[in-house]
């Protein structure tokens, strides 16, 4: 099982510019048919949009709603100046056609300054699979942890915002990311950060952060 993270960004280049990237990122990253893609920083107005870019199943979660209607359109008018300041913000969990998607769940693992959240989906009766993004604070992550205290097989995958941080008694996280995929109850090969190369359309270079691969044997 194929299992990937990135944080988009908002569709943003590094650096970031006027235009934004989104579509191209979810159809980059899904491009291969992986089983599992767990995406953070996904503007509000593109949710809907997942399942048709990507050809997998979406859920998905709130972390921060638009501040003002079909902020969007405003957006566009310089996407790296104003990123999630109108649109919102969310995360996602796409799956492949093929499994059967349970006991979706969510909780808030802070709400000093940015709100963040833990969220997940069981894959076929077995397996929970979760999405985290956290803001570099140990306290979250122990929350993330807190929410998977049940699961004896899970994959949990996020922005952890702290640098080569894992959890105990789950699979070695990678060194020297805060972007992360941790396994627990399964066997697994270690977690690749995907080349600058393979991120690039263009001249541009797609996202701030790097994907993150692992596959669960």
């Amino acid at each position: 099982m194929l299992v990937r993270t990135w944080n988009l960004f908002h569709g943003n280049t590094s650096p970031p510019q006027r235009r934004a990237f989104l579509r191209e990122m979810v159809e980059l990253v899904t491009r291969d048919e992986p089983d599992v893609v767990c995406l953070q920083e996904v503007p509000l107005w593109a949710l809907g949009r997942l399942e048709g870019w990507s050809g997998m199943q979406r859920v998905s979660a709130v972390a921060r709603r638009a501040r003002v209607p079909f902020g969007h359109w405003p957006t566009e008018l310089h996407h790296g100046l104003l990123r999630s300041a109108l649109t919102g913000e969310a995360d996602a969990i796409l799956a492949a056609p093929r499994y059967r998607l349970s006991d979706e769940r969510s909780a808030v693992v802070s709400t000093n300054g940015l709100r963040r959240i833990v969220h997940g989906v069981r894959l076929d009766g077995g397996i929970y699979v979760a999405n985290a993004h956290i803001t570099g604070d140990r306290v979250q992550l122990g929350r993330v942890l807190d929410f998977l205290a049940e699961e004896p097989r899970v994959v949990v995958a996020g922005d952890f915002n702290l640098r080569g941080e894992g959890l105990p008694e789950f699979s070695a996280p990678l060194p020297g990311s805060i972007d992360q995929i941790l396994v627990r109850g399964l066997p697994a090969e270690s977690a690749l950060a995907w080349p600058e190369d393979r991120r690039r359309l263009g001249k541009h270079i797609l996202s701030d952060h790097a994907p993150v691969e692992l596959t669960v044997e």
